[in-house]
């Protein structure tokens, strides 16, 4: 019986360690941090005569562009981030939630590619789902911030659209719940030739000033190249 319960003892302690380790890689809940008050700044306007009705939300996926449509042929134009291959979607649903610091709650399947993932996150600087969120229809997905303001204009997310802070608080600001969201792979270029570099909130506008009247002087050739370049964010 001593012999019995010295082995169990022995198994337990070699467990241990590893548990311990597990429990640290792996926490319930992580605290997302601060929230302070994030002031909302407008992206530029761009003429944009289309069919859409006013204050609709339009996403490129391959211009990485998201577009509200406003009265008199105009529209605010955000750069953003998207799903990175094998992620990107296109649909049309409608803003169901708004959230000021939402919470994060990985889904199981991130979890399963991240296992060091929390099962919640709560709201804060620290939190990837940034100051504001608006959740699209019933799906996974949600228009959201973000803490990592250098992954703006790639394809780098799991699904979600990722904008500034300062820029999510604008358009939420505006965009109620039952906006229509059109996410799609391309729009036509009919629309898209007016979409221009969007500058970073809080960033000087007069490098991407500089960079557009050296574009405008350009031969065809290399402007177009410029232009695609700054699409892809790259310039």
């Amino acid at each position: 019986m001593y012999r019995v319960l010295t082995l169990t003892l022995v198994a337990l302690a070699a467990a241990l360690p590893a548990h311990a380790q597990n429990a640290q890689k792996v926490k319930e809940v992580l605290e997302g941090g601060p929230k302070p008050a994030i002031t909302p700044q407008a992206p530029p306007l761009i003429p944009f005569s289309s069919k859409y009705k006013s204050g609709t939300i339009l996403i490129d996926t391959k211009r990485r562009r998201l577009v509200y449509t406003l009265p008199g042929k105009r529209a605010y134009l955000y750069p953003i981030t998207v799903g990175k291959l094998g992620f990107q979607w296109s649909g049309t649903h409608r803003i169901s939630a708004k959230r000021d610091w939402p919470d994060w709650r990985p889904p199981a399947e991130m979890r399963e590619r991240k296992p060091n993932l929390p099962l919640l996150m709560t709201g804060g600087l620290y939190n990837p789902l940034g100051a504001k969120a608006l959740y699209i229809g019933s799906t996974l997905y949600r228009i959201h911030g973000t803490n990592n303001a250098g992954s703006i204009g790639l394809a780098a997310s799991s699904g979600c659209i990722r904008m500034h802070n300062a820029h999510v608080t604008h358009l939420a600001s505006i965009a109620k719940v039952g906006t229509k969201v059109i996410v799609k792979p391309q729009l036509p270029r009919s629309l898209a030739r007016k979409f221009v570099p969007t500058a970073v909130p809080g960033v000087s506008q007069s490098a991407p000033q500089r960079r557009t009247a050296q574009r405008r002087s350009a031969p065809p050739r290399k402007r177009d190249m410029a232009w695609r370049r700054s699409i892809l964010g790259l310039n």
